[in-house]
């Protein structure tokens, strides 16, 4: 029996309304973030609607190739928006972000839905949809975080890039402070919301069961699972990114293809 309390599509409405507050902040310091917000907004709204009625009909349905096809879409749309977000032209780095995506996915989606939850039916979109879904979100935001940080800086500090590789040092040595540099600016704020999980904030999956009517402690060794999941996948995804990216990146003499930035 479905206990959760639904919400009246008059009251959503009418929930957009406390959107005034963050845009008067923004409109008041100047940020030009006005437009991006209002439209980042509507456009979440609307999408979602969408997802939700086209989702009833492929839960009802629950067919392999559906499922697989809509999970395919995901992780398309995944890959053009963290090129796009990154200002890097999509021909150098569509393939490498759809590569590091569709692998770190699979092997984990096989490995919490095959092995940990044991589906009878591997494909179920009751859980191969949203899982894959909170993956790919997760691993797009490190994604553009890593990427985005690692070739803006390593273009900032070519000089002394170019005097790593002067001074003898191979093309893995010269470049690793960059990615280093680019994991911890992507994962630290990951790592310290994870360790403050439980204390300070209940996560949304969670929440989500229980408002279901799923018991706490359901909820709470789906949420473990879950947080391990998307961590690892985030990870391996950045890292298959920037290791097959780099083979588009640079030339043969390690130099970095200034044709890879979107010019602005």
């Amino acid at each position: 029996m479905d206990t959760t309390i639904d919400i009246g599509w008059f009251e959503l409405i009418v929930s957009h309304l406390l959107l005034i507050i963050p845009l008067l902040i923004f409109w008041y310091y100047k940020t030009k973030l006005l437009k991006d917000t209002i439209i980042a907004m509507l456009r979440m709204s609307v999408q979602l609607i969408l997802v939700g009625f086209y989702l009833e009909y492929v839960f009802r349905w629950n067919n392999a190739y559906i499922n697989l096809l809509w999970v395919l879409i995901m992780v398309i749309v995944s890959a053009v928006t963290i090129t796009q977000k990154t200002g890097l032209k999509l021909r150098f780095f569509l393939v490498p972000n759809f590569v590091a995506i569709f692998v770190s996915l699979f092997v984990i989606d096989f490995l919490f839905l095959g092995y940990i939850v044991k589906l009878d039916y591997a494909f179920d979109a009751r859980y191969i949809i949203p899982i894959s879904g909170m993956i790919l979100g997760n691993s797009m935001q490190n994604n553009i975080i890593s990427l985005n940080y690692m070739y803006n800086d390593l273009n900032k500090n070519e000089i002394q890039y170019q005097y790593a590789l002067a001074c003898g040092a191979s093309f893995k040595e010269a470049i690793t402070p960059y990615i280093s540099e680019g994991l911890r600016k992507s994962f630290n704020p990951t790592i310290a919301k994870t360790a403050v999980m439980g204390i300070i904030s209940l996560p949304g999956t969670m929440t989500g069961q229980i408002i279901g009517g799923s018991s706490p402690t359901t909820a709470i060794k789906y949420q473990i699972m879950l947080v391990l999941m998307i961590f690892v996948s985030s990870v391996l995804s950045v890292f298959l990114s920037i290791v097959i990216a780099n083979r588009f990146a640079f030339d043969k003499y390690f130099n970095l293809r200034k044709e890879i930035f979107v010019k602005k």
